[in-house]
């Protein structure tokens, strides 16, 4: 074996092997055997230093990594550590902040649950508020057509003068001038003694308005309810003059009775022009003749519902539209 291993080295240095050197036939062959001998020993026992050296160089390279991996992981649990920990401390703030803002909701609950039911008594108290207030309404409605009534009634026996001149010597004899007007234009009322019982009679308003131009009306009071009612029917039939001048005798009615004929004027013009033969009665009330028929109205709307459903009528009373023509 010694000799195979010698000519195997033979060979890697590039001598040339012969049967001499190879089974030691000459002196020189041994010689270079021994030396060579000796290095294999010598790199032998090298080769064993590095192996040792080696092993070393791996235990202290597998402390180092040891250590490193260990202060490594030690310094991330740590820090993990700490993450925990704020963690835990933010959890335990917002566990905090969640039961402050749940004590606010139930607090915000109970406050919304009283407002609730405040606002549900309001509600049943403003109901109950609204219908007293209707009734409020319905009773002055009441009281103000009563009141209007007997305002009216208490001014059955008057006549109102429209148109009389505005001057100090018609002022000053007003009576006069009525009992003239009468034996003018309705003699036959006259009665024995030729005389008209007269109550009282005065313009109205009493103070005369100066940025007024046309007179102000007269009121005159008769103590005979039936010698007023003659002389009206007998303004109705003809149109009354004072000295050649033309005047009006009408009721004496209240000033809300006034306002509400007045309502009816423009539909009244109207119902002229159509031949409807139109006519204010006491109150208020509209009436025409329709198709063979008298017809009878308390409001307007109910007079242009009315007109509304005949086609002979319908768009012929829009008051909108008249009173936007006339303007």
């Amino acid at each position: 074996m010694a000799h195979m291993a010698q000519n195997q080295a033979s060979r890697k240095k590039g001598k040339k092997v012969t049967i001499e050197n190879f089974y030691g036939g000459s002196t020189q062959g041994k010689e270079e055997n021994e030396e060579e001998i000796q290095k294999n020993s010598e790199h032998a026992s090298q080769n064993g230093n590095y192996q040792q050296a080696l092993e070393d160089l791996k235990l202290e390279l597998i402390q180092k990594m040891e250590t490193f991996w260990k202060e490594k992981w030690e310094k991330e649990i740590s820090c993990l550590t700490d993450k925990t920990a704020q963690l835990e401390k933010e959890l335990e703030a917002s566990n905090r902040r969640a039961d402050k803002a749940e004590k606010q909701i139930q607090s915000l609950m109970t406050r919304i649950k009283h407002l609730e039911e405040s606002e549900m008594i309001k509600q049943q108290e403003s109901i109950k508020q609204t219908q007293i207030i209707n009734e409020l309404e319905e009773n002055r409605k009441y009281l103000t057509e009563k009141v209007t009534d007997l305002e009216n009634r208490g001014r059955r026996e008057n006549l109102r003068i429209i148109g009389l001149p505005e001057k100090p010597e018609v002022n000053n004899k007003l009576d006069f001038i009525l009992e003239e007007i009468i034996k003018e234009n309705c003699p036959h009322v006259l009665e024995q003694g030729g005389k008209i019982e007269i109550e009282r009679i005065h313009r109205t308003p009493s103070i005369l308005n100066p940025q007024k131009t046309t007179p102000r009306n007269v009121i005159a009071k008769f103590k005979s309810f039936q010698v007023k009612e003659k002389i009206l029917q007998e303004a109705k039939k003809k149109s009354f003059r004072y000295k050649g001048a033309p005047i009006r005798i009408t009721h004496d009615l209240a000033a809300n009775t006034l306002r509400d004929r007045k309502a009816w004027n423009t539909i009244f013009r109207k119902a002229r022009e159509l031949g409807l033969q139109p006519r204010i009665n006491y109150p208020a009330k509209l009436t025409i003749y329709f198709q063979g028929k008298v017809w009878a109205f308390n409001k307007i709307e109910d007079f242009q519902a009315f007109a509304k459903k005949r086609p002979e009528l319908c768009g012929k009373f829009d008051i909108q539209a008249q009173k936007a023509r006339e303007t």
